[in-house]
């Protein structure tokens, strides 16, 4: 039974279509496939509802039933009322909680919020490179986090609370006014002013949260920005600096917390004095009822059994409602920063693979949505095969190049081919499999370092991964790795961005994966500029076999390592200024000879990105 009550909502298939941005609407999104078993979930939560209404109709029949037949004699007169208890309270009531236990617990419970979450971070992922750019990841991590939870909350305040209130609302109606119209009205007057009271306090409560919520944000993200940056603030002693900074951020959230709990005592004590209230007067009234004849005393026992009840209710409702609120405002503040269309998408019918690896750049100019060029005309054709380097100064526009390539960012004017395709007619995710990069700032991932190497092809086999380390000589390093867990060589944890390595054995790993991925199309963005010259010796001719029929781009400031190149592409202020061979243009006499004269240790110098 468990297996099938889990399996009831498949936690983890994709939703169709984009999230929209408001409340209602997303939580449709979020929650499709889902709604079966919702809504059986809201079914028996109202039969539980209704068994606690037969629980309080049956004290009422069973006191009025004693009350007519007086003492003596025990199963004659009360048999069939002993039968009903027996069969309600041992079998039927148990079976309809347990009903409800289950599919709360077991059916809602484990899947709503992996059912959220993996949808809300599928959706995140397609953002634009652009978008993480602009936020910390702390904070768009909390708030997946937060919209996951709290939608799963409020879905299970509605079914578990929300429902079962009105089931116990609307039976003791019924009921009441079964006994005398005149009880309804007094239950009626004080339903009234406690959906008068609710209405006056949840809206300053569901700000208050909102507010609270996001002040809670800004101290994630100030915390995880100091511990993502650790080297640096350790390298300029400023250990006090981000203290205060992170104490600015408590202080403001310390607040908002507090003008949250005083208006959440408020709103308490206002639900604890409209919930005494109720029972008092109903009871009273059907005192007064039973005085003039009007009514039984089991009116009287049912009446104080359901008032009494719902008095407890008024509390967890008005505590549901809360929550419910509180939620609806986190959801929205998190839908608001994770659901703005994505800047960068496939077209209708895009290709999945590339045909191969010639490149040809039209007449780009990009602007990053400004109004310097860091492109201007950049025009380019690069043949199957061919090695090419850009070379310039700081700024020059050679690393736009490669982010308009990999699709980073979108074109503005111009367009580039891939294999006499416009990257735009292929699938983001099938450009890139045909490009390897290997980029200045390395990124390792807090895992195995076999499972870094084989994050460049997940199917290939050990063996592979070995192979692939040898040629970036990194498998030697590997071997003699040992993490905290006492993990050795391949299995070794690298702990998060591989802070347990150094910059050149970070870049060496990164020189397998992308050597095991064996795209098309390899990128060098300043691939050895971390490692020393015996090292950088040793990769040089593991690149020059990688290269082998690839084509090739290549950014260095190290000279040297590009003079091999087929064409060198010399780049000033986005435009091509210069282009051929390392002895061509050194013969030319022109930019290309004036950074190789002036080149320090074999670099680019600074004097040349100021110039």
């Amino acid at each position: 039974m468990i297996p099938r009550l889990l399996s009831f909502i498949d936690a983890f298939a994709p939703a169709e279509g984009n999230p929209p941005r408001d409340v209602g609407p997303f939580a449709r999104w979020a929650l499709q496939g889902a709604w079966p078993a919702i809504w059986t979930a809201c079914f028996v939560t109202l039969l539980t509802g209704i068994a606690e209404l037969v629980s309080a109709r049956f004290t009422g029949w069973v006191v009025d039933a004693a009350a007519a037949q007086g003492p003596g004699g025990y199963w004659g007169p009360y048999a069939i009322l002993i039968g009903f208890g027996l069969l309600f309270f041992l079998l039927i009531r148990p079976l309809i909680v347990l009903a409800d236990a289950a599919v709360s617990s077991i059916s809602l419970g484990p899947n709503l919020y992996p059912l959220v979450l993996s949808r809300v971070n599928r959706y995140t992922l397609g953002h634009s490179l652009s978008y993480f750019d602009n936020d910390f990841a702390g904070r768009i991590s909390q708030k997946a986090t937060q919209v996951a939870r709290g939608l799963n909350d409020l879905v299970n305040e509605m079914t578990d609370v929300l429902v079962y209130a009105v089931a116990m609302f609307a039976g003791t109606f019924f009921l009441l006014a079964g006994i005398d119209p005149r009880l309804l009205l007094i239950f009626t007057g004080w339903f009234v002013v406690y959906a008068l009271f609710l209405r006056l306090m949840i809206p300053k409560m569901r700000r208050l949260a909102r507010e609270r919520a996001d002040a809670n944000t800004l101290v994630t993200g100030q915390i995880v920005d100091t511990l993502s940056n650790i080297a640096t603030v350790k390298l300029f002693a400023h250990d006090t600096r981000e203290d205060e900074a992170t104490r600015a951020t408590l202080v403001r959230w310390r607040g908002k917390a507090r003008d949250f709990g005083v208006v959440s005592a408020l709103f308490r004590l206002g639900l604890m004095t409209l919930g005494g209230l109720l029972p008092l007067m109903a009871i009273l009234s059907a005192l007064y009822l039973y005085s003039i004849g009007a009514a039984s005393s089991g009116d009287i026992a049912m009446t104080a059994m359901l008032t009494t009840r719902l008095a407890m209710l008024t509390n967890r409702l008005g505590r549901a409602a809360m929550s419910i609120f509180t939620n609806i405002g986190v959801v929205a503040d998190g839908i608001g920063t994770l659901t703005p269309p994505h800047a960068i998408t496939d077209r209708p019918g895009a290709r999945d693979e590339a045909r191969g690896g010639a490149l040809r750049f039209e007449h780009l100019t990009f602007r990053y949505g400004g109004k310097q060029a860091a492109l201007n005309d950049f025009d380019l054709t690069v043949k199957q095969g061919e090695k090419i380097a850009l070379v310039g100064a700081s700024g020059a526009g050679k690393s736009t190049v490669i982010g308009l390539l990999l699709r980073l960012y979108d074109v503005e004017e111009g367009r580039i081919l891939l294999g006499g395709d416009d990257i735009r007619d292929l699938t983001q995710a099938g450009l890139r499999r045909a490009v390897s990069v290997v980029r200045q700032e390395t990124s390792m991932f807090n895992r195995s370092a076999l499972e870094n190497i084989r994050y460049g092809r997940p199917d290939a086999s050990d063996e592979e991964v070995f192979d692939a380390a040898r040629r970036a000589s990194a498998h030697d390093f590997i071997q003699d790795l040992r993490d905290r867990r006492g993990r050795e060589g391949y299995d070794a944890r690298l702990g998060e961005r591989g802070v347990k390595l150094s910059g050149g054995q970070r870049q060496r790993i990164a020189l397998a994966r992308a050597i095991l991925k064996d795209a098309p199309v390899l990128v060098l963005d300043e691939a050895t500029s971390a490692l020393d010259s015996e090292v950088e010796a040793e990769i040089q001719g593991a690149l020059d076999v990688v290269m082998q029929g690839k084509t090739v781009i290549a950014i260095a400031h190290r000279l040297s390592t590009i003079a091999q190149m087929d064409r060198i592409i010399v780049m000033e202020q986005g435009r091509i200024v210069e282009q051929g061979t390392h002895d061509a243009l050194l013969a030319k006499r022109g930019v290309y000879a004036r950074y190789w004269s002036r080149q320090s240790g074999g670099f680019l110098g600074a004097q040349d990105a100021a110039e």
